[in-house]
This record gives C-alpha cells, sequence and structure tokens, in this order.
C-alpha cells in the first residue's frame, strides 16, 4: 500500500513539473489514485455508530471515590492544586500516587502532600531491586521499607519490571517469588499496609502477532510490548509465581493490578479470589474487558464487591468519564477511549449502589492505613 502510495506520488510530481510520460502511464496514474482513495488502513477505519439508543454520559462518579492506581512522578515539586482541581471536578476524593519512590525522594513527595493537601492524596513507597543476591538484601530492603512507612507511605508498589526485566548480581531474572524477596513481603504483613502489584502483561502480548491477535493493533503501534517465551519467560510462568507468592504470604494483603489480566476470563479469576483469600484486585486499565461482557461482570462484582478497587493507571482525566459510566449506568454500545486498546463497544454494568460504593472507596478505605473517612460521608 505504501510503495503503490509513492509511486502515484512520484508521477503526480512529474505530471506537475511537466516531465514528459506516455499518456497510458498518466491515465493508470489517475486510475490508481482513484482506487487508493476508497482504500484505508486498519488503522485509519473507526467508523461512527449509527445506532440510536439512550445515552447517559457520567462526567462525576456518583459517589466520591479513591483512585488507587495512579502514577504522579513529579509530585515533590508540581503544583498540586492542578491535580485537585480535576479531582474534584469528577468526584475524587483520594488519589493514591504509586510512584513514590524510597528515601529522600519519597519524604519530598511527602513533604508537597502534608503542606498543601495531607488529606487528599496518598503515596505508596517502591523497592530498588539492585542488589539482590548480595548478602543480608532482603533485610535491608526491609528495613528501608519500615523507614518509608514510618515518613508517611502507606502501601507498596511492585512494577511489572519484577519478572520482566529485574535481574540479580549474577545476571539471572528475578522470578517474582524469589525467596530472597521474602522479608519485603513478610515486613509488609508486619506493618499492615497492602502491596499493589503487577506482573507481567495481557496474554496476548506473548502470542502471535497476527489475524487472530486481538491486541495486533497496540503491538503493531507500540512494538516495544511484543514478549516471547524467552523474552524474559512464559506469560503463565510469570502469572504462577505471582500466584506462590501469593500463596506463601497469606498474611499479606496482595492488590492483583489490572484484574491480575483474567478480566477476558473472569472464571479463572473467580477461582483466584476463592484460593487467595488475601488477594483483592484492582481495574484499572482494563475496563475495556468488563465494558464487553457487562452480565458476566456484573455478576462477578456483585459476587466479589468486597475485594474490588476503582483504580485508573495512566492520569488522563477525559478518560475516568468511560469508567464510571461502564461501572454506573445500563447504555449500550458506546465508544471506548482507546481504539488500539480495544476496537469494541462498551456496556454498562449498572452496579447497584452498594456495590459502588465498596468498589469506590469503602474497600480502600478497610485496605488502605490512615486515609480521612469524613471525605466520604
Amino acid at each position: 500500500m505504501l510503495i503503490a502510495k509513492k509511486i502515484i506520488y512520484n508521477l503526480l510530481i512529474m505530471c506537475i513539473l511537466k516531465i514528459k510520460i506516455d499518456s497510458i502511464t498518466l491515465l493508470i496514474c489517475f486510475l490508481s489514485l482513484g482506487l487508493y482513495s476508497q482504500q484505508m488502513s486498519f488503522e485509519e477505519y473507526n467508523p461512527k455508530s449509527t445506532l440510536v439508543v439512550p445515552e447517559n454520559p457520567v462526567e462525576k462518579a456518583k459517589y466520591t471515590f479513591i483512585d488507587v492506581h495512579s502514577h504522579q512522578f513529579r509530585m515533590a515539586s508540581q503544583d498540586l492544586s492542578e491535580l485537585i482541581r480535576d479531582m474534584d471536578k469528577m468526584n475524587m476524593g483520594i488519589m493514591v500516587n504509586l510512584s513514590g519512590g524510597s528515601g529522600s525522594g519519597l519524604r519530598a513527595m511527602l513533604k508537597n502532600v502534608n503542606d498543601n493537601y495531607p488529606n487528599r492524596f496518598v503515596i505508596f513507597a517502591n523497592v530498588d531491586f539492585s542488589g539482590v543476591g548480595n548478602p543480608g538484601w532482603g533485610q535491608a530492603a526491609a528495613a528501608q521499607l519500615e523507614k518509608d512507612v514510618r515518613s508517611g507511605a502507606k502501601g507498596l508498589k511492585i512494577y511489572k519490571s519484577l519478572g520482566l526485566r529485574h535481574r540479580d548480581v549474577n545476571g539471572n531474572r528475578i522470578p517474582v517469588d524469589d525467596p530472597r524477596l521474602d522479608p519485603v513481603w513478610a515486613k509488609c504483613a508486619e506493618l499492615g499496609i497492602p502491596i499493589l502489584i503487577h506482573s507481567a502483561d495481557p496474554k496476548s502480548f506473548w502470542d502471535p502477532m497476527d489475524k487472530n491477535n486481538e491486541r495486533w493493533l497496540e503491538l503493531k503501534t507500540r512494538p516495544r510490548r511484543k514478549r516471547s517465551d524467552t523474552n524474559p519467560a512464559p506469560w503463565q510462568q510469570i502469572i504462577d509465581e505471582q500466584h506462590r507468592l501469593f500463596k506463601k504470604h497469606p498474611k499479606t494483603k496482595f492488590i492483583n493490578a489490572h484484574l491480575g489480566w483474567y478480566g477476558n476470563n473472569l472464571d479463572r479469576l473467580g477461582e483466584l479470589m476463592e484460593e487467595f483469600p488475601n488477594m483483592y484486585t484492582g481495574i484499572a486499565a482494563v475496563i475495556a474487558e468488563l465494558g464487553r461482557q457487562p452480565r458476566r461482570a456484573k455478576a462477578f462484582f456483585i459476587k466479589y464487591q468486597d475485594r474490588i478497587l476503582f483504580g485508573k493507571d495512566s492520569w488522563q482525566p477525559s478518560e475516568f468519564p468511560t469508567y464510571f459510566r461502564v461501572l454506573e449506568t445500563a447504555d449500550e454500545y458506546f465508544p471506548y477511549h482507546k481504539k488500539y486498546h480495544a476496537f469494541w463497544a462498551m456496556y454498562g454494568l449498572d452496579l447497584p449502589d452498594e456495590v459502588l460504593q465498596k468498589v469506590y472507596y469503602k474497600n480502600a478505605l478497610e485496605l488502605i492505613p490512615g486515609l480521612d473517612k469524613s471525605l466520604f460521608e
């Protein structure tokens, strides 16, 4: 397609510059141009629905909510009032910033928060996995985490880089359930803080990139997301490592980010919820999975209403209304905000009020220590 377009373009330039070409070539040029104008790539095709159905867009959540999955990397210096304005517009009571870092960087973020909006932001600490394999690494990491919590961190965030990219001092991939990390997980149980953990990515990133892969467009536009069984490990292996971690530390509470990448298989996710009572789950970046199976998803939310938490992930205020509409309304066939994530339409779950309240804020208030409950009365 691109080669044909270039040929046509060059022929037209020749015509414009009055470079001699024969009449047959000129005719082919214009016929090809007409044919090309009727074609488009899959990436370009994005039709507007002609379906006429009731529409109930939701710009502001029905209940004040807690976003347990946000990333603000400049919180030490940024003007927090700008965030507050956007939060208030959508009825967000508390934002949990998972990108807190550790040590002095974390304390700088906490100072900005405490000096300006101490009850509106929560910061989770992170672990530095460099040095895994050195004697005493686990104990030192746990001790640093305890200092971070004493400074004001309310939880621990584990990025997907654990299991994908982090390597020990010998150059080996660090498994999610590596026993050398056990002191960190045990310390979280001791301190009474939750761990929000992201392991792996959607399984489609490991599948062949062909016509059967429903993440094809995402992988085409973002090729660095493509994985394989040897880069760095099979998807199921990483997921199994995560599940063994949950089982090994029953006293530690884990929030499995992105529905544990089982939003497309809620039966399997339900089995995991039954197997691991210490596992909670968040809906950040996977609302598209729920919006295409409204009846099944609604039943899942009702059954596990005490263990599902609201989250969004990337900070794009204009995208939150899609989440509100899926959770709150019974609307049919409305668009998602990112075609490369989901080229299908959304349907509302129309969740009961008591379930909405738990997902929006009650579960987070129970799980994350020290939040201002008066914001939700």
